[in-house]
């Protein structure tokens, strides 16, 4: 196939593509909003169902290593490579995102983001981010997941950046009465894309998956969409109760050593159940290792 047919075949996919995509989501917008005002429970789970639909249409194949709890509130910490997180962290369980504010300001993709109940922030402003902790707390409290993606930004897909701690304030108690979600817990997303076509993505290829630094997102999301299906490797942690951490720094610190094991772990194609012995960090509570240490067990969504 010569390099111009390649590229006519990429355009034809991409467009068929978008367009069963926009076929799709245009008339469930309305029904969404409608289940918003009238039915929450159902207005938390729909748009897992929608955003499975979503990456069966991008060719997207989630490979899932454990599971996110479905009976207690969960507060999610994920690394964050590409916009294509989103619906493929949809597509494994009724999640909500905190999302930079300025999501909350472009065309069509901040009516989905609230129509997905996010929780929007400015972390410019410390007061700001302050009131989405508030938020945050409030919403595990109503028995939500929420996903944090704790870096702050994307990466190339090759590293996990460091963790802000500033937004794991929903670990402290809220007030002299304790937390306002008892039996919260949090659990961990180590989420890398590994193959393209069916072909392993090398250190070289992540960066054109992933959608970083001033990257301009139409024309990424184009060139993802004509490029073929992916494979995304998804490990998620075992729940630890978020009373077992005496500050977001301690929550902070075990998130990170968590995920940035796992995507290491998933990045030299070594098997899961290597990393869990050491997903921990060594000056974690006894309590937590013994919770981290618990084996996964292998899904496929």
């Amino acid at each position: 196939m010569t390099r111009a047919t390649a590229e006519r075949m990429g355009a034809l996919r991409g467009g068929a593509i978008l367009a069963s995509f926009f076929a799709l989501t245009i008339p469930l917008m309305p029904l969404q909003a409608l289940f918003l005002r009238v039915d929450p429970k159902r207005a938390r789970t729909f748009p897992n169902w929608y955003h499975r639909q979503v990456c069966r249409l991008l060719g997207v194949r989630i490979h899932l290593d454990g599971e996110v709890v479905r009976d207690r509130p969960v507060l999610l910490v994920a690394n964050h490579t590409t916009w294509l997180d989103i619906p493929v962290l949809s597509a494994v369980a009724p999640v909500s995102f905190v999302a930079k504010k300025e999501v909350g300001t472009w065309p069509f993709v901040s009516s989905l983001a609230r129509l997905q109940r996010s929780v929007f922030v400015d972390r410019r402003r410390r007061t700001a981010v302050g009131q989405a902790a508030g938020e945050i707390v409030a919403r595990l409290a109503q028995g939500d997941a929420i996903v944090l993606f704790a870096e702050g930004t994307s990466s190339d897909g090759n590293r996990v950046l460091p963790f802000m701690t500033s937004l794991f304030a929903a670990a402290t108690p809220s007030s002299v009465d304790g937390p306002a979600a008892p039996d919260a817990v949090v659990q961990t997303l180590s989420v890398v894309y590994t193959r393209l076509h069916g072909i392993p993505l090398g250190r070289a290829d992540r960066p054109g998956v992933a959608w970083f630094g001033d990257m301009e997102m139409r024309s990424h999301a184009w060139e993802l969409l004509k490029a073929g299906p992916l494979d995304v490797q998804i490990h998620v942690g075992a729940p630890v109760p978020l009373t077992s951490f005496t500050s977001r720094k301690d929550l902070a610190r075990h998130s990170e050593a968590q995920v940035r094991e796992h995507v290491v772990r998933i990045l030299r194609g070594r098997p899961a159940e290597e990393a869990i012995a050491i997903a921990a960090p060594e000056d974690a509570p006894p309590a937590i290792r013994a919770r981290v240490a618990a084996e996964p067990s292998q899904k496929w969504v």
